[in-house]
C-alpha cells in the first residue's frame, strides 16, 4: 500500500474516516447523515485524483529521461558543425 500513496495522503484517508465515523456517532443517522457522506466521498474523489496525478507525473517524467537519453545517444554520435553553431544544418 505504500507504493500507491504517500504519507500525507495516508494521514488525510485516516483522519477523513475518523472523523466521518465520529460525525456518525455524534450526528446520529439523520439527515445531516448525507452531508457527511458527501463530505467523505469529496475527500475520496481529490485522494483519488492525487494519485492520477502522481502516477501522470511518474510516466511523463519516465517518458522525459528516454526522450534525453535518445537526444544525448544522437548527439553523440555526429560530429559538430564547421561553424561550430550546433543547430546549424550542414548543406553541401
Amino acid at each position: 500500500m505504500r507504493k500507491h500513496f504517500d504519507a500525507g495522503t495516508m494521514l488525510v484517508i485516516t483522519l477523513t474516516a475518523a472523523l466521518f465515523v465520529t460525525a456518525l456517532f455524534v450526528k446520529g443517522f439523520t439527515h445531516d447523515l448525507l452531508l457527511e457522506a458527501g463530505v467523505l466521498l469529496v475527500s475520496v474523489k481529490l485522494i483519488m485524483v492525487s494519485y492520477q496525478n502522481k502516477a501522470n507525473y511518474v510516466d511523463v517524467k519516465a517518458d522525459l529521461a528516454e526522450i534525453k537519453a535518445l537526444l544525448k545517444d544522437g548527439e553523440a554520435g555526429r560530429e559538430p558543425p564547421e561553424d561550430g553553431c550546433p543547430r546549424a544544418s550542414r548543406r553541401a
